[in-house]
């Protein structure tokens, strides 16, 4: 059994947590959680994101985040940031809101941004409580 993570959406260092954390710690969050590499290949995806979003894991993990999974994200506000923030080696922690439309009716949403060029994972956290 795993140890409880008391995480929360906008807690300082969260980058750092959700690299140390398990998969099954991920799952026991109430936000969802997708973890992609620097090519943009999703490597870990919680059970929340999965319920809400109705994308099963084995649809979700080792495919690319942003032309497959979750095109609606492949634009400047999200996709982008990624990118500049990898060619610049620079630490990204943003808030944004957003409104998802892939698969589903417009829904509003808060994005949390993560990357640090220290780190091999970098995150986007979805938090469906407004």
């Amino acid at each position: 059994m795993s140890e409880i993570l008391m995480i929360d959406f906008y807690q300082p260092g969260l980058a750092d947590a959700l690299n140390q954390s398990t998969d099954e710690q991920l799952d026991e969050l109430t936000f969802g959680v997708i973890g992609f590499d620097r090519a943009g290949v999703v490597r870990r995806y919680n059970t929340f994101e999965s319920k809400i979003s109705g994308l099963a894991a084995g649809r979700v993990l080792n495919a690319h985040l942003f032309t497959t999974v979750a095109p609606c994200m492949n634009n400047f506000m999200v996709a982008q940031r990624f990118e500049d923030a990898l060619e610049l080696a620079a630490h990204m922690d943003v808030v944004i809101d957003y409104v998802l439309t892939l698969r589903m009716r417009p829904k509003q949403v808060k994005l949390r941004l993560l990357s640090s060029p220290m780190e091999a994972m970098r995150f986007i956290l979805v938090n469906r409580a407004q």
